[in-house]
């Protein structure tokens, strides 16, 4: 789902990628440029490590949401991803600036960055609703670990394990035992993401749906699933004495026991990602995967 909004623009957040010391000009050009609109100027403190004389208003990340209208994320698609998991219950919209990689969600160059402002300003943008996930670690009925994520939750071998066993369950109705070197759950956005690495289809990002993609299985008939949004995954690991992680959004993990529960539904947050008017996300595709290449 996307809309054109318009975000009336009083205090901007920044949110980077550490140690990026390549951004130190953008940073002072767009204090500058938020002096010069009178807009206030929010940071996490990296900001100020990288640019010591931008004047920002220094805050932690996590409080950030709370207190702007828009947030720029300096950096790559981790760093968006990360920036997702701590917009808590303040989801706000976030412009995402390519220093990294792939890009399929810091879609904005540098030199797109200024003119996507000065459109905020004039009017409305292009925003899109990306579908995030919670997943939990139940253990003899207990929870013990939880989180909000963006593209996926995995559940893997450690590198020297053998093949693992795990039950999965959809809406408490058996599905079936995947024996594989693991399980991915990921949302449309992250289907371009391990899941795709893994076999898995690319589903339009903006779509709701749950993708379940087995990692290697040991059986060819195993095949990746998509399912509707409200469904409820479960995954049981049944195997004892192999090193089991559940890993989230690529970035923490989970060390999992023997008959722990993993489950994963559709969460109340969304991510508000602010998108290019030109870029359609086939273009992007074409452009990411080198299609016609």
């Amino acid at each position: 789902m996307y809309s054109m909004r318009s975000i009336p623009l009083k205090r901007v957040g920044v949110i980077i990628k550490p140690k990026l010391k390549q951004a130190e000009d953008v940073l002072h050009r767009l204090a500058q440029w938020l002096a010069d609109h009178a807009i206030e100027f929010v940071a996490e403190p990296p900001v100020k490590e990288i640019a010591p004389r931008c004047r920002a208003r220094i805050v932690p990340r996590d409080e950030i949401s709370r207190q702007v209208d828009v947030i720029i994320v300096f950096g790559g698609d981790g760093t968006m991803i990360a920036t997702a998991r701590s917009l808590n219950d303040f989801p706000v919209p976030v412009l995402g600036v390519n220093f990294g990689g792939l890009g399929y969600l810091t879609e904005f160059t540098l030199e797109e960055l200024f003119p996507a402002l000065e459109q905020m300003l004039r009017g409305a943008v292009s925003i899109e609703r990306r579908m995030m996930l919670d997943a939990g670690v139940w253990r003899r009925g207990q929870p013990v670990a939880a989180q909000t994520v963006l593209n996926d939750a995995v559940v893997n071998k450690s590198a020297l394990a053998r093949i693992i066993e795990i039950e999965c369950l959809v809406n408490d109705q058996y599905v079936t035992s995947f024996r594989a070197d693991g399980i991915i759950v990921a949302t449309p956005t992250g289907s371009t993401a391990y899941s795709l690495s893994a076999g898995g289809p690319i589903v339009y990002p903006t779509m709701e749906a749950l993708l379940i993609t087995p990692i290697c299985p040991h059986m060819l008939t195993n095949r990746p699933l998509v399912i509707p949004p409200t469904s409820t995954v479960k995954l049981i690991l049944r195997t004892a004495r192999e090193e089991v992680t559940l890993t989230l959004d690529g970035q923490t993990g989970v060390h999992l026991q023997s008959d722990d529960e993993v489950i994963v539904r559709r969460s109340e947050r969304y991510l508000e990602l602010i998108r290019p008017l030109h870029k359609n996300y086939f273009q992007v595709l074409r452009d990411k995967l080198h299609w016609g290449r």
